[in-house]
């Protein structure tokens, strides 16, 4: 018999295996359900999953649905993206940063309903469970979790829509059976795995792709634009300002009509196993470009290259779902400060999957051409200053070389 829960909020998509969910957390715990349905631009009408709540006995103000949209992009998308932020080389993690949102507004109602438990749809094997629960405990310690998958007794998908038949919970013809692929999507990406991805010896079939065209079908010719930052921050795309979710939705445009952003990765789960994916973030590879653009010319070379030493930890700990603890707020503000005079505007090129930065402005830039011309500049610089410079540099090679080079002589006796 499981512990006693008086009321939960569960993360709720309206879709099956989440109303499966709320079925089950009724019968099982005897409960009172609340849901919620966080709008992170997944491009999915929401309104059926407050019709499908209310069919299941959902109490009308038990059912939450919020955009978060706008909070979504400024406070947990631009952040991670100051710091260029990519794990394991490639992947932009956009499933991970919608995580903690999600279990911040949880708990935000959780306290609001007077819930004592949250639940959420996550499975025993991925990394979401993760990021979900370790959100959950840094803002309500307290909370007690409920997590189906690793608690129910369901042992395929064929018995869990038995259950869904079994309560009159309806089910869309293409879910009668194996799905081909599990998705999950918000305004930074979408995510494909499972099922026909899981052998990573085999491209991904065409119809996989939801946010971006091929890039063998993009337009013949270039398409150019320019974007402007404030503090390391997008504000304007070709002088117009825009909020941060429209922004990061015209470059998703951008980025889908010229087939930017697609990536087939392999990556190392936090749990231990690896996993294949097919990721399209099409506005966030635009702006990783961009922001690095910006950064050429405008931030200290200490200061980038201490940035780009620091993002792999910024971005293990984001993918790790660490987003709420000590370590990502300190890495977070040696981020911001360095992001203070990072202002300025880029021009962008897109082509058939490709973005260059073919222009950089800025009146805060570092770039002086009187100093790098070939040239004689204005600026005094005296190039035999460069020869003490290589040889104190050079020094502790030079001692180390005739070190060696006594210690060869001497075992040559």
């Amino acid at each position: 018999m499981p512990d006693t829960v008086k009321k939960v909020v569960l993360a709720y998509s309206g879709g099956l295996d989440t109303s499966i969910i709320l079925k089950w957390l009724q019968e099982t715990y005897r409960c009172e359900v609340v849901t919620f349905t966080a709008d992170l631009g997944q491009g999915e009408e929401l309104a059926p999953a407050r019709e499908k709540a209310l069919l299941m006995g959902v109490k009308p103000e038990n059912i939450f649905i919020e955009d978060l949209r706008e909070t979504f992009v400024s406070d947990y998308v631009f952040p991670m993206f100051r710091a260029n932020t990519v794990y394991e080389g490639q992947y932009l993690l956009g499933t991970s940063i919608a995580r903690p949102l999600i279990a911040k507004a949880q708990i935000e109602i959780a306290r609001k309903v007077g819930a004592d438990a949250v639940c959420h749809g996550a499975t025993g094997k991925g990394n979401d469970q993760v990021r979900f629960e370790i959100g959950y405990y840094s803002l309500e310690p307290d909370i007690r979790v409920i997590a189906p998958w690793r608690e129910w007794n369901f042992k395929s998908r064929e018995a869990l829509l038995a259950f869904a038949e079994a309560h009159q919970i309806p089910i869309a013809k293409d879910k009668r059976g194996e799905a081909p692929f599990s998705v999950d999507a918000n305004l930074l990406h979408s995510s494909s795995e499972g099922k026909i991805l899981e052998d990573p010896a085999v491209e991904p079939p065409e119809f996989v792709h939801m946010r971006t065209m091929a890039p063998e079908a993009a337009p013949d010719r270039p398409f150019v634009f320019t974007m402007d930052f404030e503090k390391g921050d997008p504000v304007a795309i070709d002088g117009e300002a825009l909020s941060p979710a429209v922004l990061l939705t015209s470059l998703n445009k951008f980025g889908h009509d010229n087939g930017v952003g697609r990536l087939d990765l392999v990556e190392n789960r936090f749990v231990g196993m690896k996993s294949r994916g097919v990721y399209e973030t099409p506005g966030g590879t635009i702006l990783l470009a961009a922001h690095r653009g910006i950064e050429s010319i405008t931030l200290d070379r200490g200061a980038m290259h201490l940035k780009d030493a620091l993002m792999p930890q910024y971005a293990e700990l984001i993918y790790n779902g660490m987003w709420f603890t000590p370590e990502r707020e300190m890495l977070q503000a040696a981020i911001d400060h360095s992001q203070a005079k990072v202002s300025g505007r880029v021009r962008v090129k897109l082509y058939k999957g490709n973005v260059s930065i073919i222009g950089r402005t800025s009146p805060l830039s570092l770039y002086d051409q009187d100093l790098v011309t070939f040239e004689e500049g204005k600026v005094a610089y005296d190039h035999r200053d460069a020869a003490g410079f290589i040889k104190l540099n050079a020094l502790r090679l030079q001692v180390s070389a005739r070190r060696d080079r006594r210690a060869e002589s001497s075992a040559q006796r």
